[in-house]
């Protein structure tokens, strides 16, 4: 039977249920797998954490070398977080010739250029599917079951923290600062939660998934980002009565004229299936040109479910010796002469505050006509004449310059105290 000794940088929430899942199953591995997984060594400054788990104290290391040095380690498993010191010990690691395995998004997102480079020129394996999506195998159907097609566009709920905000928001009628606030004591929301609500997190996923998706390198510097602090209560029950539910999307698509890739809240009709993705689960639906639609779903964080996707690449780096890496040129830019569509199309939600008087709905309507906005849906509340009231429109597809644009010149009118907000629509 075959020995395979895995390292495990950092033994946080992550790392310990990757622990705790290499450990209760080894035995099951060595039946069904025919591989005797061993966790050689862990790399964990706080000694009675790793002692906490289980782990043997002759097996703590408190440095990279160490791991770096054992010839007992084939496979480094990453779970630190964050830029560094992370990037320098995968690269020592790939360095000494150990495979890496990681779930750092914000890693590999950034350099998987210089990883895997270095990972191709020490003939060394470089998994990171637990870096997109949680326990959600997306990475793997992107690099083998889905390279028959040519994929069309991504559609993906996978932030479960800003996930959970919206769907308490939706559901309880709660504001945003109340559920942060829960989210944050339960452990959902970091005490500075800037990388998941303002979508930095699912900027960096959709980075490394789009990329696959499209066989081109798509930086997530070429991403359109925008977060869910603005979002309210009033916006999201004015939505549920016109059909839709709010979510915050990660949208990639290769058409014709070039790609597309943005994060940002929207709304989805209710109809569609990523609107009965609720709490903390995440899925990505996928277009291909033969499969037509795909949508896998299910849990996007958690100790468990992300350390599931940790030791599948474990134990699929250990019995496969014919390593894969991108199917493109992955440099740290994209390609030459990839064209990228900021001035992208989309329907609108937009509310302002109005006042109730004759000739400003003309005013309102006259500006979007300039812009080229046609409208699909208003509504009007009752209000006195001098009140501001709110009016809601829903245009048709629309430029997003041209929505700009007209929110532009819909401030400069006296009679429009706000405009109060603009949401996307996606059908």
């Amino acid at each position: 039977m075959k020995k395979v000794g895995v390292a495990i940088l950092g033994l946080g929430v992550v790392g310990g249920g990757t622990y705790k899942i290499l450990t209760e199953h080894r035995e099951e591995y060595k039946r069904t797998h025919k591989i005797d997984l061993v966790v050689e060594n862990v790399l964990e400054l706080r000694k009675e954490r790793a002692l906490a788990l289980g782990v043997e104290e002759s097996k703590i290391a408190d440095n990279i070398a160490v791991i770096c040095s054992n010839p007992e380690v084939d496979i480094v498993i990453e779970v630190m977080g964050g830029v560094e010191p992370a990037k320098t010990f995968v690269l020592a690691a790939l360095n000494a010739g150990k495979s890496v395995v990681t779930s750092n998004k914000e890693l590999y997102c950034k350099y998987s250029h210089e990883l895997e480079k270095t990972a191709i020129k020490n003939h060394c394996g470089l998994f990171y599917e637990a870096s997109c999506v949680g326990g959600v195998p997306v990475i793997r159907a992107l690099l083998d079951n889905l390279q028959g097609n040519k994929i069309l566009s991504l559609l993906g709920i996978i932030n479960g923290t800003t996930n959970y905000i919206l769907t308490k928001m939706s559901h309880e009628g709660a504001s945003y600062a109340e559920v942060l606030k829960e989210a944050q004591k339960l452990g959902y929301a970091e005490a500075d939660p800037t990388a998941d609500v303002e979508g930095f997190d699912a900027t960096y996923k959709l980075s490394i998934l789009s990329s696959l998706a499209f066989h081109t390198k798509i930086p997530y510097t070429k991403i359109y980002r925008e977060g869910i602090t603005g979002i309210t209560v009033k916006d999201i029950q004015y939505g549920k009565q016109m059909g839709y539910a709010i979510k915050l999307l990660a949208i990639g698509k290769n058409g014709d004229n070039g790609i597309e890739v943005r994060v940002h809240p929207a709304f989805i009709p209710v109809e569609h299936p990523l609107a009965s993705v609720n709490d903390s689960y995440n899925a990505v639906y996928i277009t291909g040109d033969s499969v037509e639609d795909v949508m896998l779903y299910g849990r996007g964080a958690g100790a468990l479910p992300t350390g599931s996707a940790i030791v599948g690449d474990v134990i699929y780096c250990a019995t496969h010796s014919n390593y894969r890496y991108s199917t493109f040129e992955n440099t740290k830019d994209a390609a030459p002469g990839t064209k990228f569509i900021e001035n992208f199309e989309s329907a609108y939600y937009i509310r302002v505050n109005a006042s109730n008087r004759t000739g400003v709905l003309a005013k309102i309507t006259s500006i979007f006509s300039r812009c080229g906005i046609n409208v699909a849906k208003m509504v009007q509340e009752d209000g006195s004449d001098s009140a501001a009231v709110p009016v809601i429109f829903v245009t048709h597809k629309t430029k997003e310059h041209s929505v700009n644009k007209a929110v532009e010149e819909l401030k400069a009118i006296p009679e429009i105290a706000k405009v109060a907000a603009v949401i996307r629509v996606v059908s």
